[in-house]
Formats: structure tokens, C-alpha cells, sequence
């Protein structure tokens, strides 16, 4: 089975933290949950999107979530794939330089790395999309197309893959993207 790395932080979105660690779990894989600044055993703050009919998403407030590996003792050569899930997280995550060179890893040894939602932000900010198709949470897409990227618009409950990248538009769209990464592992 497979050594997932899953980057997350506070107001990640609940769903999309939440879902593929435990899915990714019973199917026998190693999710190792991390997050800059904080450590094994630390809680992260997630929040609930929800499609309820205004122009954009809700926001509520969502479980903790306990982290169960150390960021700082991450090493992208120790895993054979990335997951980067959305809401609010990705915004500030990709500020840290080491989350991008994690990223930037992954991506040049053409490991599979999956992203939802606003996820595709970690993407963009470490600029290793140029030429990719990707889909991401419709306001990503100016970000998606200035990365160089072709961005894919898709129903909410759907997915894409690009090479070793997957790539999808919001949780609804867990069956899929979670069917297309474990085809690429």
C-alpha cells in the first residue's frame, strides 16, 4: 500500500480533510496529516462549505481534526504521493516556502499529487501546473490560468487527471477524485 503525505491547516475544509484521510485509511494506505507549525498530536480548526443557493458558498465551523505527523519531519522522497485539500488553508499555506518546495517535489518526480478545491492554490503558488489541465473550486480559476495551466470546468461531483495529477472542483467530487488518485498508485 501506498505512504500519502496530506498537507492541511486550520479552516481547511471539513469534508475534504476529513473524508479522503479516513477513506484512504480503510483502504489500507499510510496518511501522514501534517501541518507547518504545528506538531503529531495537534489539533486543526476546520470549517464546513456548503452549497445553500447564494452566488458563493457558506461557511461554518467544522470538528477538530488531529494531526498525526510532524511537518517538520517531512521529507517528500518518504511518500509516494500528495493530497492538498481546500478551504481556507491552501490561502495561507502557500506562503510557506517549505510547503512549496514539498509541493515542487512531488511534482518533479512525477508522484501523483491530488488536489481539491482551493487546494489548487498550493499548486499555482508553486508554479508547477504550466501546460497541466486542472480543475479547481471555480474562484481558483483566474489563478489556475495565470499558473500557465488550462482550467478545466467540471460539475461539482467530478474529477481530472493530468498525468500524475488529480485535480477536482469541491468534496462532492470525493468518489472520483479518490477513484483516479488510487488508479495512479
Amino acid at each position: 500500500m501506498a505512504k500519502i503525505l496530506m498537507i492541511t491547516g486550520d479552516f481547511v475544509e471539513d469534508y475534504e480533510n476529513m473524508v479522503p484521510f479516513q477513506a484512504l485509511l480503510a483502504m489500507g494506505h499510510e496518511v501522514d496529516a501534517v501541518c507547518p507549525g504545528k506538531r503529531k498530536n495537534e489539533t486543526i480548526a476546520t470549517c464546513i462549505h456548503d452549497f445553500e443557493g447564494q452566488q458563493t458558498y457558506t461557511e461554518k465551523r467544522g470538528h477538530n481534526f488531529t494531526l498525526n505527523a510532524n511537518f517538520d519531519d517531512v521529507a517528500a522522497s518518504d511518500y509516494d504521493a500528495l493530497y492538498l485539500p481546500g478551504g481556507r488553508a491552501p490561502e495561507y499555506l502557500r506562503l510557506d516556502s517549505k510547503v512549496l518546495a514539498i509541493v515542487k517535489a512531488f511534482m518533479a518526480s512525477n508522484k501523483p499529487v491530488a488536489a481539491i478545491c482551493h487546494g489548487a492554490q498550493l499548486l499555482t503558488a508553486a508554479n508547477v501546473i504550466e501546460g497541466k489541465k486542472v480543475s479547481a473550486y471555480p474562484a481558483c480559476a483566474p489563478e489556475v490560468r495565470l499558473a500557465g495551466a488550462e482550467y478545466v470546468e467540471l460539475q461539482m461531483d467530478e474529477a481530472i487527471t493530468d498525468g500524475k495529477l488529480v485535480t477536482a472542483p469541491a468534496w462532492p467530487a470525493h468518489p472520483a477524485m479518490l477513484k483516479q488518485l488510487v488508479a495512479l498508485l
